[in-house]
């Protein structure tokens, strides 16, 4: 089994550069299908032995839990389990928006999966020895094969949802300035969500192909995944309240409301914690470096940008020290790529330095990425005017948008500034970073580890879709 699921496995991340768009249809049918099915066996085990909907009675789980409370705070980490997958649900389909999402699982989803759970206690209660696999005993003899066959199936479906959903957060994370630039490719002209992050594919085939081989079982890998899924439930609500108190919730209704979902997943993720010994440790380890190093980006990136700005000078007091004859202007245009409007670039510097010139038109360019999905068409651009041919130009993007500079020059018309992309030089800076000596081993470590990021990460020509032949690159070196 583990070399088929080798096999598979490999072959879903093979398949990923290629996109799912053209596949992408039969997802949709199969998974009507699937849960379809899922209800159906649900159907004819109650069926069989109708009294499992006595379980509907709260006062069972009550009884069991109050009976021997540790024994059943136990077991809800077993049982937390029965609701896991369904982060899979929400990482593919929220590309759809919520009406999408709750149609899916108020109508489809939740339906099937809970009167198969229902099929499953009541073919245990008809023969206690199915509980190997009460799942395939649902089936009659002659179904079981065809049932395997669609179950693998959607398995592979649930993976590629999982893999789009991890492509689409590291996008959104590069997009908000909490990881270096990577190359994101899309793969559909229609849907947004279909994007492919080459590295994030190597890095989750490798991590995926050592999961398998160190757990052999998904029974083993239960405890990393409970830990995983009610860890990440706990945090969501935490965010939750966070943000519903930014659009205006009071301490009053907030707090009762985000109470209840906070006491439900810390006594789910308490039960989960006390099997970090059975494989827990893993996604807590994984969770803790990929921290380190959003972390590190985040801190690294403000530093740096700290550090420019004591540097640098005001661009406001450049403009106005500039005189008619010196230095030379020459003719077209230069777009200085920047982070900060406020101050002069440094790659400007550099180039006035070794040159001795400036273009007739100065644009200073800042692309910016807020904190919501889709920045409206209307807000995009915000152009002014410095006089002396400077000009300041700033771009919104969302984080689920994908910034295009030139798209965004030829918008410029509208605002009155016409650029000819012939005439047009795109200047980038490129910085070589050292990290600053005699500090402590905590800090050289994060330094070095924000050094290697910065170099390995993309280049800002293909990041912003600047046509290569009209980018000059000039560089320095910056001591962190």
């Amino acid at each position: 089994m583990i070399r088929i699921s080798l096999v598979l496995l490999i072959g879903l991340f093979l398949m990923q550069s290629r996109g799912t768009a053209s596949v992408g249809r039969l997802f949709g049918p199969v998974m009507v299908v699937w849960f379809a099915v899922l209800a159906l066996l649900g159907i004819r085990g109650i069926a069989q032995h109708p009294r499992i909907l006595l379980a509907l009675d709260p006062r069972y789980g009550l009884a069991m839990l109050s009976e021997g409370s540790w024994r059943g705070f136990i077991m809800l980490g077993a049982v937390f389990l029965a609701v896991t997958g369904t982060e899979a649900l929400y990482a593919d389909m929220g590309h759809f928006g919520r009406t999408a999402l709750r149609t899916a699982w108020l109508r489809l989803v939740f339906p099937a999966l809970l009167l198969n759970y229902f099929g499953q206690g009541a073919v245990l209660l008809g023969n206690p020895q199915a509980l190997e696999n009460p799942f395939y005993r649902l089936a009659p003899e002659w179904g079981l094969y065809p049932l395997v066959v669609l179950a693998t199936t959607a398995t592979i479906i649930a993976s590629q949802a999982v893999i789009s959903g991890a492509f689409s957060i590291t996008r959104q994370a590069i997009q908000l300035g909490y990881l270096p630039r990577l190359e994101v490719q899309h793969t559909s002209e229609q849907e947004i969500g279909q994007v492919y992050v080459p590295r994030i594919n190597t890095f989750l085939l490798v991590a995926v192909i050592i999961l398998v081989l160190g757990f052999r079982s998904s029974g083993n890998l239960g405890a990393a995944y409970g830990i995983a899924v009610s860890g990440m439930m706990a945090i969501t609500s935490g965010l939750a309240f966070l943000y519903m108190r930014s659009q205006g919730w009071s301490l009053a209704l907030a707090v009762p409301v985000f109470a209840v979902f906070g006491l439900v997943d810390l006594t789910f993720l308490g039960a989960n914690l006390l099997k970090i010994v059975e494989g827990g440790w893993f996604p807590i380890v994984v969770a803790a470096l990929v921290f380190a190093l959003m972390a590190t980006w985040w801190r690294g990136r403000r530093l740096l940008a700290e550090k420019r700005a004591r540097d640098a000078m005001p661009l406001d007091d450049f403009v106005a020290a500039l005189k008619p004859d010196h230095p030379t202007r020459i003719p077209g245009t230069a777009v200085f790529m920047t982070r900060d409007l406020e101050h002069v670039p440094l790659a400007l510097l550099h180039a006035l330095k070794h040159y001795k010139v400036l273009h007739q038109r100065v644009v200073m360019m800042q692309v910016e990425t807020e904190d919501v999905p889709h920045v409206p068409e209307e807000q995009r651009l915000e152009i002014s005017e410095l006089g002396k041919g400077f000009y300041r130009i700033r771009l919104r993007y969302g984080f689920m948008e994908q910034p295009n500079v030139v798209r965004a020059l030829a918008q410029c018309r509208i605002g009155g500034l016409r650029f000819n992309l012939m005439e047009t030089s795109f200047i980038i800076g490129r910085e070589k970073l050292r990290p600053r000596p005699r500090r402590t081993a905590f800090w050289r470590w994060r330094d070095r580890l924000f050094v290697v990021m910065t170099n390995n990460m993309l280049d800002a020509t293909e990041f912003f879709r600047i046509p290569p032949n009209r980018v000059v690159e000039l560089g320095g070196q910056i001591e962190i």
